[in-house]
């Protein structure tokens, strides 16, 4: 029975308690109700039958600073495209596009959806995908609860990196395993004076997947500005250690010139810039293009990784203490400028 049928059953129980004892008064008592309510349900049934006494929908008042419904909207479009960003992420990707919302405002529309927490987010996106067909992703329940533990915080700031090309950060990131494929490897690469990155997918984490990043996708963009890449900063890690004059990733940083530095063992956050681009490559990309698309090959997945790149290099605004509200790629430029400027005596 539902709740509803419980209420008019009760009222119905009331009304026929009153007939029996032929006293309003005993029959309001034992519901414990007040005479005019006994009254207005009376009226209701005499009037309406059985449904009148049915429990009324009452319409949400509108407050008068309330957030206009066509602006609602375009937040929770927004949310749904990207559904890691922060509430003050989501303002300004709005005012990118000329939409003039505040952080407050999308705040208070995620509080009324129930949509504040990250994972609340994505569990909504996922529900909203399996709506129209896409795919759902197993252990939701699983995903949620490590996303609730993982208290990732951001490295500290404080890596000498004074222009584009000084320092680069190299790292492996296990993506996952993909249905058919086998495991699937990312490298990345973090230029540490803009946070400008690159990311390439392999099914493997040999020496030669790390030379191939740096062959294909970074030193050429350096080529292209001008600069050399002189500083390398890795983890220990097989892929980029081993014996000078054997190992293919030692072999070819110093072929290219470039000096080779390592991390302490066992301390990730000293390859700072990489941990904190795995976390927003993990959050903002992995998580919300599996849930949107069954991927069956490493191709297709490189393909949109690789519209996500450059999106967050020249498209997505940056809060770091270097970037300030750029893109990576505005200070990249920025840094080649002031490379430029003559330097004052």
């Amino acid at each position: 029975m539902s709740t509803r049928e419980k209420l008019i059953q009760a009222r119905v129980s009331m009304l026929a308690l009153a007939d029996e004892l032929q006293s309003i008064s005993r029959a309001c008592k034992v519901a414990g109700i007040s005479r005019s309510h006994f009254y207005d349900i009376k009226d209701a049934f005499e009037k309406y039958g059985r449904e009148g006494l049915a429990p009324v929908a009452r319409r949400r008042p509108r407050m008068p600073n309330e957030t206009p419904a066509e602006l609602e909207q375009q937040i929770l479009a927004m949310s749904k495209e990207y559904p890691t960003y922060s509430y003050v992420k989501i303002s300004d990707q709005l005012k990118l596009i000329g939409v003039p919302a505040t952080a407050n405002q999308v705040r208070g529309v995620w509080l009324r959806r129930g949509l504040v927490k990250r994972y609340d987010r994505l569990l909504w996106l996922e529900r909203e995908a399996a709506a129209t067909g896409g795919p759902l992703t197993e252990r939701v329940a699983k995903l949620l609860a490590r996303y609730q533990r993982q208290q990732l915080t951001d490295p500290e700031q404080h890596v000498d990196a004074p222009t584009p090309g000084y320092l680069g950060c190299q790292d492996t990131y296990f993506v996952g395993t993909l249905k058919g494929v086998g495991r699937i490897y990312a490298q990345s690469f973090v230029d540490a004076h803009c946070s400008w990155a690159q990311a390439k997918l392999y099914l493997s984490k040999i020496p030669m997947t790390a030379v191939d990043l740096l062959h294909d996708r970074v030193l050429p963009i350096y080529e292209t500005a001008g600069i050399a890449l002189e500083h390398l900063l890795t983890d220990n890690g097989r892929e980029f250690c081993g014996r000078p004059l054997h190992h293919p990733f030692e072999l070819y940083l110093a072929v290219q010139q470039i000096e080779h530095r390592n991390t302490k063992v066992h301390s990730p956050k000293t390859n700072g810039f990489c941990e904190r681009f795995h976390r927003t490559l993990k959050e903002e990309f992995f998580s919300v293009a599996l849930r949107k698309k069954l991927y069956v090959s490493v191709q297709e997945l490189q393909e949109d990784l690789d519209t996500w790149l450059h999106f967050y290099n020249e498209e997505r605004s940056h809060h770091g203490y270097r970037t300030q509200g750029r893109t990576p790629w505005q200070a990249f430029q920025d840094g080649l400028a002031a490379m430029s400027q003559p330097q004052a005596a």
